[in-house]
């Protein structure tokens, strides 16, 4: 089993739990459950000795002080500074990237509450086995509701030898009629928007989609500096880079989708 990057997506416009998150102040680095933070306890899910190596943060120039006050459980993490937002198909890149092409990267948002770590722990090392064979793997979450704030996972034929499926379907957040059916069906699952691929496998279809992205991505890794534990991207190159979501400009295009319950 491979060694798994943790890649922690951070930051956000702190509008969805205003007044207490803001925008200065975003839900990631509130204690909202409990009394640690949701970004702190996105780190301590993925423990070295469960497999997972350093994380990777990226996150933007506003939040980079909460990123750092609350970084110190995590040891040998590094830090990308994304000098704008460009939606996580970029900030996804970014950190594939600095990672070498045969490592498996398993892509987290910093604002989920995860009850049970232990079966997500269960789930990643799944999640990177199906990506060490050439899969891109979104994790889908038991649909228990008719929600219309999700998208949702159709689930396909099962890959053989393994816990997940081939995705058959990325479907859009539904109305309330068509969220009933998907439930009824129980074929569905919500899109947890965490991701495993292998940094290569990622890349190469980054670029086969959306070229201007991995080009562009790239050149600002290339002309970026390091400053101790953090690396800023070329700015200047950076703005250039198209803005989309990885579910449009990878997972929804390549043929290799799987998921995993």
């Amino acid at each position: 089993m491979p060694q798994i990057v943790p890649v922690i997506l951070c930051g956000g416009s702190g509008t969805r739990l205003w007044p207490r998150s803001r925008a200065a102040m975003p839900k990631p680095f509130l204690p909202l459950v409990g009394d640690t933070t949701l970004f702190e306890a996105s780190l301590a899910r993925c423990p070295a000795d469960l497999g997972f190596s350093a994380p990777v943060v990226v996150t933007g120039t506003r939040h980079l002080d909460h990123v750092e006050a609350q970084l110190s459980g995590a040891p040998g993490a590094t830090v990308i500074v994304e000098p704008a937002a460009r939606n996580t198909a970029a900030a996804i890149a970014l950190a594939a990237c600095r990672l070498p092409d045969d490592a498996v990267m398993l892509v987290c948002p910093s604002d989920h509450h995860i009850g049970r770590p232990d079966v997500f722990a269960e789930a990643a090392s799944a999640a990177a086995a199906l990506a060490s064979e050439g899969w891109l793997v979104s994790f889908g979450i038991e649909a228990t509701a008719p929600e219309t704030g999700f998208g949702y996972l159709k689930r396909g034929d099962a890959i053989e030898g393994t816990t997940g499926f081939r995705t058959a379907q990325f479907v859009e957040k539904p109305d309330l009629e068509r969220a009933k059916s998907f439930l009824a069906d129980g074929g569905y699952a919500w899109n947890g928007g965490i991701f495993a691929f292998r940094v290569g496998d990622f890349m190469a279809e980054l670029s086969a989609h959306r070229p201007e992205i991995a080009a562009k991505v790239r050149e600002a890794v290339e002309k970026g500096a390091s400053d101790s534990h953090r690396f800023h991207p070329d700015a200047a190159t950076f703005a250039a880079v198209p803005s989309d979501s990885v579910d449009y400009a990878v997972m929804e295009n390549t043929s290799r989708a799987a998921m995993v319950p």
